[in-house]
């Protein structure tokens, strides 16, 4: 391990699992009904309050009620929430668990909600392989609030310089650049395990 990095942790949508809703929404309904049901319903505000703890089904059979012409698309926000989430991004986990190979702490820091983190963590065999998992539904706040980052360096008990984090949204970097984590914007696997292998988290073969 990197003498001063003591932990990795990884966002998980769009960097160990993707996360288009938009895309699900197209491969369903056609693009132009997803685009006016977007433009019609704040779907991503309704995601946002089950990430910040919010009840799941409830929160978005509630919307539904709310909509009534779209009241079926909207129950596949959760219905049919595995096939929303996806695909796994195979690099990304192979390289989760060749740190876990080699000693390294390896934790989540997540916008996600209890209900679908259960969901998703049932069926989704890595998501149950992190030392700690930082769920903000758990948490009652997300990123990119500072309070979130402080939580973890507290559980973890490891001040900001100690910790490397990946996360696809340069928000939520940015916030954690500001605690002095060690940061990488994600915006593939290649990318990511040159990084790791950079740092000395990894070997070059490990990263393969």
């Amino acid at each position: 391990m990197a003498a001063d990095i003591h932990a990795v942790i990884f966002d998980i949508g769009n960097v160990l699992i993707g996360w288009e809703p938009e895309t699900y929404y197209d491969r369903v309904i056609g693009s132009d009904r997803r685009a006016k049901l977007f433009s019609e319903v704040d779907l991503h505000g309704m995601n946002l309050a089950v990430d910040e703890g919010a009840d799941f089904r409830g929160t978005i059979y509630g919307t539904a009620d709310k909509h009534p012409d779209w009241a079926t698309e909207i129950r596949l926000w959760h219905d049919d929430w595995l096939n929303l989430a996806g695909p796994v991004i195979d690099r990304s986990v192979r390289l989760m668990r060749a740190l876990r190979a080699r000693g390294v702490p390896v934790h989540a820091l997540t916008n996600f909600g209890v209900g679908s983190f259960e969901l998703a963590a049932a069926n989704i065999d890595f998501l149950n392989e992190f030392d700690i998992p930082f769920v903000s539904g758990r948490m009652k706040m997300v990123k990119p609030d500072p309070a979130i980052y402080a939580a973890v360096e507290a559980e973890t008990g490891l001040p900001g310089e100690a910790i490397f984090f990946t996360d696809d949204r340069a928000d939520n970097i940015a916030a954690a650049q500001a605690r002095g984590w060690r940061t990488h914007l994600f915006d593939g696997p290649d990318g990511l395990a040159d990084r790791l292998v950079a740092e000395g988290l990894l070997a070059e073969a490990e990263a393969a």
